[in-house]
């Protein structure tokens, strides 16, 4: 059995959940708003179905796939301790930056230096090996 790091990993199988997130939708919506065939469809909503990412239920000829919590709140669980660790850190650099803004600025500001102007025209100088 895959885990299910395993069945999120495949692109197609993403993009499926994602439609999924908003609204249950048949194959054939799947396929016409992913532009996969119908054989490709059906076969990553077997494996979302087994997995227990979708269930399905039947409404006159189609069948409907929905979202199913489970196994995205194992995922959510997964990721709970890096969404705290880059919390305190995003939380460090925001206070950072707040005291930055709160100091008056010592430096002064950017002089602008001598620039040297080339001379154009023919009265120029030419450099050794220079030709007209």
């Amino acid at each position: 059995m895959e885990s299910v790091f395993e069945i999120i990993a495949e692109p197609n199988r993403r993009a499926i959940l994602s439609l999924l997130v908003s609204s249950q939708q048949s194959v054939g919506e799947i396929e016409r708003q992913l532009r996969m065939p119908q054989p490709a469809v059906s076969k990553h909503l077997r494996v979302l179905r087994e997995a227990g990412f979708v269930e399905s239920r039947v409404d006159a000829q189609r069948r409907l796939y929905r979202l199913t919590p489970e196994p995205l709140q194992e995922i959510d669980a997964w990721l709970a301790p890096f969404r705290r660790f880059w919390s305190a850190h995003v939380d460090a650099l925001e206070r950072h930056l707040d005291r930055m803004a709160q100091q008056p600025s010592t430096k002064s500001p950017p002089t602008k230096g001598k620039t040297t102007k080339k001379r154009r025209g023919p009265n120029r100088e030419r450099r050794k090996g220079e030709t007209k």
